[in-house]
């Protein structure tokens, strides 16, 4: 049986919502006439930013991107199969960087498939500049006073190094 996704849901974090999760977002704008971006509010993570906060700055993001107008934004909580169905995606987006991830996102898919039997999974590969980027990491290096302009989006650049008491590095 043949069917077409309209929506796909593509949840997680966003912790803050990095280039590669940008990359992500876009690659499934061009494959799905629709995309919900779906901030978890609570999590086993902590989360720096609170959920609206996430919200905000992926919204600014792609007030500036050609796919804007194909992805939309939203909060969730409880199951992420519940926001799927409350989306009415029937398609989940996630992202595989490497061979590490793909354990988790293995028992995480066939679990969601036991909730959900008509939600299919779609993993996508982020560009190669993205690999090995996470969230955490990005929070860290930022913690320590590594330079993250080139991983994030301007606007979450911005908040990031504002939460963590930073200064915006200056354009030579």
């Amino acid at each position: 049986m043949s069917r077409r996704a309209d929506v796909a849901l593509f949840p997680g974090t966003f912790d803050p919502f990095t280039n590669g999760h940008l990359d992500l977002a876009t690659r499934a704008a061009g494959l799905f006439p629709r995309v919900v971006i779906a901030v978890a509010q609570a999590s086993t993570k902590t989360a720096l930013f609170p959920a609206a906060e996430r919200v905000e700055m992926i919204k600014e993001t792609l007030a500036g991107q050609p796919a804007a107008g194909a992805i939309s934004v939203t909060t969730f909580e409880g199951l992420v199969v519940d926001c799927a169905k409350n989306v009415g995606a029937t398609v989940m987006i996630r992202g595989l960087r490497a061979v590490s991830d793909f354990e988790f996102e293995f028992q995480m898919a066939l679990m969601n498939r036991k909730l959900s039997p008509h939600l299919e999974i779609v993993y996508l590969m982020p560009d190669v500049r993205y690999t090995y980027l996470n969230a955490t990491l990005v929070k860290e290096v930022a913690r320590l006073g590594g330079d993250v302009h080139d991983l994030l989006p301007a606007p979450v650049s911005a908040r990031l190094l504002a939460k963590l008491g930073r200064k915006t590095p200056s354009k030579a």
